[in-house]
């Protein structure tokens, strides 16, 4: 079966190696990526929300879906991985039914986690949890894309009590439940995602680099991860030099924030660069 180029290209990619998939928030950041030569592409339901002045929580399948379609045609020709959520939906039916409108966007690819979102249980029961990848997985068969699905296990990021013992056992059950790429947020040591990448089965991970993280991609590689996200963290990069740049002159009067932003000369060149490249569309 032939697929679009995007998804061609996104599979070939996570057949060897190990890339780098960096997470744009906007049609400028995507671009900019774009050309600094990345491969792929993911959205980031995080730093989307925040341009909204939200939460990651707050934001729905009907502001996210117009979002995800924007990053794809700002990435042209690059594959784009959807960072999806819970599917927006609790029921295996409804995650299937957003799954299809999310592929109808043009995606290569879309991340379906088991975090509920709620305090009092923040994971679905494995059973359920396992019942919603088979209808992701069976939502994007029907559409014959040859979308990628990633089945994300939460367990690090909802502070379980056994975070690796529990991501394990529910990457072992998302690849037995059709996942092509499994992801567990969270690790930070090489042994950790090495187990992780044991319990996979021998399809594709994908591992988050977020914080100080303080591994390379080649460390990370050896490890056996095949694909590297970083989330929200260039967004939250991004705010922390606003934040602290506006509470420089709030608080102080003074402009110092600006210090080492570069000036706009590299930015506008590029801008200018890449409108021209696009014809002026």
């Amino acid at each position: 079966m032939v697929f679009s180029p995007q998804v061609e290209a996104f599979r070939e990619l996570h057949r060897a190696g190990c890339f780098v998939m960096p997470n744009p928030w906007d049609i400028g950041t995507a671009r900019y990526l774009r050309a600094q030569g990345f491969k792929a592409l993911a959205t980031t339901s995080a730093g989307f929300a925040f341009t909204l002045g939200r939460a990651d929580q707050d934001v729905g399948a009907e502001l996210m879906l117009p979002h995800i379609g924007e990053i794809v045609r700002a990435a042209s020709d690059l594959p784009v991985n959807a960072d999806f959520e819970n599917g927006y939906a609790d029921a295996p039916e409804g995650v299937a039914e957003n799954v299809r409108r999310c592929v109808a966007t043009g995606v290569a690819g879309l991340s379906i986690e088991d975090a509920t979102g709620r305090s009092d249980q923040p994971l679905y029961d494995l059973s359920l949890a396992v019942e919603r990848v088979q209808a992701a997985r069976e939502a994007i068969d029907q559409t014959k894309s040859g979308v990628m699905l990633t089945a994300r296990a939460e367990c690090f990021l909802t502070g379980h009590e056994t975070p690796l013992k529990e991501s394990v056992r529910r990457i072992a059950a998302y690849a037995d439940a059709g996942a092509d790429v499994l992801y567990a947020p969270g690790p930070k040591t090489i042994a950790d995602m090495k187990e992780i990448v044991a319990a996979a089965k021998g399809r594709p991970v994908n591992i988050l680099v977020h914080g100080d993280f303080g591994l390379s991609v080649d460390e990370i590689a050896a490890a056996g991860a095949r694909r590297i996200s970083i989330g929200g963290a260039l967004a939250r990069a991004a705010w922390a030099a606003f934040m602290t740049a506006t509470a420089t002159i709030a608080k102080e009067g003074r402009f110092t924030g600006f210090a080492n932003n570069g000036g706009s000369a590299p930015l506008t060149a590029f801008l200018r660069a890449d409108f021209r490249e696009r014809g002026g569309a």
